[in-house]
This record gives structure tokens, sequence and C-alpha cells, in this order.
């Protein structure tokens, strides 16, 4: 929801967060856990789409 929001296509989020872009396809059909996800992708994905780390976690 956030990358749309953003107006970023799955790619263009990949090329700006530089976090692969079958990984944000992994994320975003949930077959990757985002709460699992490496420190470092969580905080390339917040700062491409202006939003902060927590933002990006799944409230259980």
């Amino acid at each position: 929801m956030l990358r749309q929001n953003a107006g970023l296509s799955q790619r263009e989020l990949a090329e700006q967060s530089g976090v692969p872009l079958r990984t944000i396809q992994q994320y975003e059909q949930r077959r990757k856990n985002i709460n699992r996800a490496q420190a470092e992708y969580l905080i390339m994905l917040a700062k491409a789409l202006c939003c902060v780390v927590e933002d990006l976690i799944e409230k259980e």
C-alpha cells in the first residue's frame, strides 16, 4: 500500500531502494515475512518510501 501511495511500481521501488525486485514481490505476496526482513532492507525501503521503519512492520 505504501508503495502504491508513493506512485511507484515494484521495479521503481527496487531501483530507488536497492532492495531486490524479487524480495519486494515476495514481501507483497506474503511469501516472505517483512517482520523478519533484514534491518538494512527495512531502512532502505523506508527511505525510498519516505516513511519510518515502523510503518513497514505488519501488526499482528
